[in-house]
Formats: C-alpha cells, structure tokens, sequence
C-alpha cells in the first residue's frame, strides 16, 4: 500500500477510521517556518465531524499532536509529523460489512486487494476520515504560499440540482476568503446556502446522501508554474485531487463547456495592463500548455454522494458467495460535499507549493 506523495516536500499518510488515530509525515519543510498553529486548528475545524446538522454525527475533535519537526515555536528542518487520535469510533456498526459488501465503498476493491486484511471499519484507509491529516498538511502549504502572496479559496459550486454562482474567472477579491471560510455552507449567491441545506436534511431523512461540487481559485500564482507534459499544473493538482475519496470528476476554467466551443470564443485574449499581461477572460482557468499564465487558476471538482446509506440495498456475502441485502448501520454524512471543501483546498496548497520549489 502506497500512502506517499511529492518530489521536493514528501507527504506520508497513515491511519486507518476506526484505529488508533491517524496522521501525516511531512519531510522537506525549511527549518526557522513560524507555523501559525491557531490557523492550522481553525482549517482542521472546517472539516471536523459531528459539529452540524448536515455532517455525520461521530464527534471527532480532530486535535494534532506534533510528534516531531517542531520546536520553540519553529520548524526544525525534521521531518515534522502529527498524531490525531480516534476518540469516538463505534466499531460494532460495521460488523456486518465484514462480508457484505458496501454498494459504491471500497469494501469489494480493498478485500481484493489486500487478500482480506483489509481494516474495514468505517471504511479503514479508504475512508474520508484519513483527509484530516490532509488538511493539516494543506494548512502548512498554505501559511508558506500566504507568504508568498499566493491566496486559495472555494465555495460549493452545486447540491444536486441547486446552483451558486460562479467566481468572477477574471479577479476574486482577497477579502472574500475569509468569509467564505466562516460560512458553514460556503456559497457566493445569498440564500443559495440555505436551499442546499434543506436538500441535504432531505436526503438525511429519507435515508439517502447526494454529491454536488465545489469551485476552487487560486491567486496571485505567477507566470511558469508548471511543465508542458507530465508534471503539467493541471496533472499535479489533479493526481492529488481524485486522491481525496469520493471526488470523480476535475475540469480547469470553463472545462467541458470547451468542446462545444469554437476557437474564437474559447481563446483568451491577450492585453497589456501597465507592464502585466492579463486576458480578457480565463476559460482556460489560468493555465496555457500545462503552465500558469498569471491569472487566477480556476477549477471544479464533482463530489459522489456519500456511498453508506440507511436505504436497503442489493449486494454480496463474499464470504457465502451468496446474494445478500444490506442496510448500512453507523454514522455517515447525508453529503461530504460540505467538509470536502477545506480538503481540496489543502491539497491546491501541497500541489502549488511543490510546482513552486520545480521552478
């Protein structure tokens, strides 16, 4: 099993939902950093379990223990690695999928894979709880990008059918970040959030889950970030995005709306404004030959509906090799869609900061 990324900064995940706890080993980060831990917390918060009505209800605190690379207040130039305990794991729920399998997990996929050593509670290293160490590791990127001037946010694009606007593909103003980050439902377009919020009770109450997708800017990334074919900018943020469970689809700028277009329409034209080459608009959502172009780098991301339902659903007993009916027990979030957006953000911040130290 392969749980590391990344050439010049090297991240290492571990962990599995219902172990012990779970964490990331960072190796590469400059000695002297000055990380901001109140910062990290507040993106580690973003994401946590059990603290809204549209999440799962397993209450996980998702407080770090830096296990080392840390001292008086500063990086040590060691690798710097972090603990986060699982305290609120209720194994039991899942004695069932031991042998049948979950419709759309990763049950049938890791029991084959592993000859059936897999963990299988609550999903083991295949679950959506391993993103926490993520966003730990997304948190640092970004205090090293914010230094830089380089700024990331995200909003949820869509909920099923329901819509928010889109950013402005031209200029994302730096103060919205902040708001967008405070908001429990991240949305651009007022009352938007709370028309999402009732599709998702919906769902909860009928015992289903629904996906949607999430719009994520970069800013202020400079011009030359990136190479022309398998280290290309959108091949480094997409390896690490279908690397976030349950995200299954990436499109840059305008995306597949480009193959319905004609050439006039979809090139960026070009202009001077002072001494900095802008374009009139950014469909190619600031990326040109797998290499940055100075303006905002702009992509969505599709979210599956969380796969562990109340619903009673057709599956196998692997065990039996029999057919065999399943109502998934345990606590899962009616959408992850929510909590995923500080995750894809981390993961923008490792891919920028590893394109930056390639340049």
């Amino acid at each position: 099993m392969s749980g590391f990324w990344g050439n010049n900064i090297k991240y290492s995940i571990y962990g599995e939902s219902h172990g012990n706890g779970i964490g990331i080993l960072i190796d590469g980060l400059p000695a002297g950093l000055d990380l901001d831990l109140d910062e990290i917390h507040n993106e580690m918060d973003r994401r946590r379990p059990g603290k809204s009505s549209t999440a799962t209800s397993r209450n996980e605190g998702d407080n770090f223990d830096i296990l080392s690379g840390y001292f008086k207040n500063k990086t040590t130039g060691a690798p710097l690695c972090i603990l986060i305990k699982n305290t609120n794991t209720i194994s039991g729920d899942y004695a069932e999928v031991k042998n049948v399998m979950r419709p759309g997990h990763a049950d049938f996929t890791g029991f084959v894979k592993y000859d059936g050593f897999n963990d299988y509670r609550g999903g083991g290293h295949f679950s959506g709880r391993i993103t926490a160490p993520l966003v730990f590791a997304g948190a640092v990127a970004k205090q090293i990008l914010k230094a830089k001037n380089i700024f990331i946010t995200a909003h949820i694009s869509s909920i099923g059918n329901i819509k928010d606007d889109d950013f402005n593909p031209l200029e994302i103003q730096e103060e919205n970040i902040e708001i967008l980050k405070a908001m429990e439902i991240p949305t651009l377009r007022q009352g938007v959030a709370e028309e999402m919020t009732e599709e998702i009770l919906k769902c909860r109450n009928d015992k289903d889950s629904i996906g949607g997708s999430v719009e994520c800017a970069i800013l202020n990334v400079p011009v030359g970030l990136g190479e022309p074919f398998f280290d290309s900018v959108e091949s480094v943020l997409a390896h690490l995005l279908f690397s976030i469970p349950a995200v299954k689809g990436v499109e840059f700028g305008t995306g597949f709306k480009l193959a319905t277009m004609k050439g006039s329409e979809a090139n960026d034209e070009y202009y001077y404004d002072g001494d900095v080459v802008k374009t009139y608009t950014n469909n190619n959502g600031g990326i040109l030959g797998g290499i940055t172009n100075g303006m905002p780098v702009i992509f969505k991301t599709a979210i599956k509906p969380t796969a562990s339902i109340s619903k009673d659903q057709r599956s196998i007993n692997i065990l039996t090799k029999e057919a065999a009916t399943l109502e998934v027990r345990g606590r899962h979030d009616p959408c992850i869609v929510p909590r995923a957006v500080p995750v894809i953000e981390a993961v923008a911040a490792m891919a920028i900061l590893e394109l930056l130290y390639n340049k």
